[in-house]
């Protein structure tokens, strides 16, 4: 797994590699401490699995970063780690193309199990719905999507965050190889999987 790490700040950066390795100590990880230097990383590393991104970098404001990424790599995903309040930056990133934004103040606890949900997928996304496969977790996100609960309500059933609930669907959904609520539904009723 190749992970990209881009954060202007040595000590966070090397904090979020810490974690990432606690997780998947043969983790290729790629710290940068700008927006420019991914490309070239891309050119030296070869593509991310996954992206770290801090919103403020010295050549990047606000979202930016993250649309910027998004035009570039449109299905990797981008994990937002910032010291803005999520109240201030989570609708604008998640808009902007992010698959999850995570305050930095969370702490170690919440942001390694946001990382792991991106880190733990041995299925492949390219390979057609292999429902056999789905875990127990997957397979209970499939009924409460059936049964019309929201991402609020999920959390609060699995006693997680909506963080961690967003990240867990869209695993789910490139698992299932879907792109919505309904079409994960859907292809569960059709496969027999409720």
């Amino acid at each position: 797994m190749r992970i990209f790490v881009v954060d202007d700040h040595p000590l966070m950066r090397e904090a979020v590699v810490m974690l990432i390795r606690r997780i998947s100590p043969t983790a290729s990880v790629t710290e940068l401490d700008r927006l420019a230097a991914v490309g070239p990383a891309v050119v030296q590393h070869g593509m991310p699995d996954f992206i770290c991104l801090d919103l403020k970098l010295p050549d990047s404001h606000g979202v930016s970063g993250v649309r910027e990424l998004r035009q570039l790599f449109a299905e990797v995903p981008i994990v937002v780690l910032s010291a803005a309040p999520a109240d201030d930056y989570r609708d604008l990133s998640l808009e902007a193309g992010a698959d999850v934004y995570i305050e930095k103040s969370s702490g170690a606890t919440e942001i390694t199990k946001v990382l792991k949900t991106f880190m733990d997928d041995s299925a492949d996304p390219e390979s057609s719905a292999e429902t056999e496969k789905l875990s127990k977790r997957q397979k209970q996100l499939l009924v409460m999507l059936d049964k019309g609960m929201s991402n609020r309500d999920i959390a609060a059933e699995l006693q997680i965050s909506e963080h961690t609930v967003k990240v867990h669907l869209w695993r789910l959904f490139r698992r299932l190889n879907v792109k919505s609520r309904s079409q994960a539904s859907h292809l569960a009723r059709t496969h027999g999987l409720l």
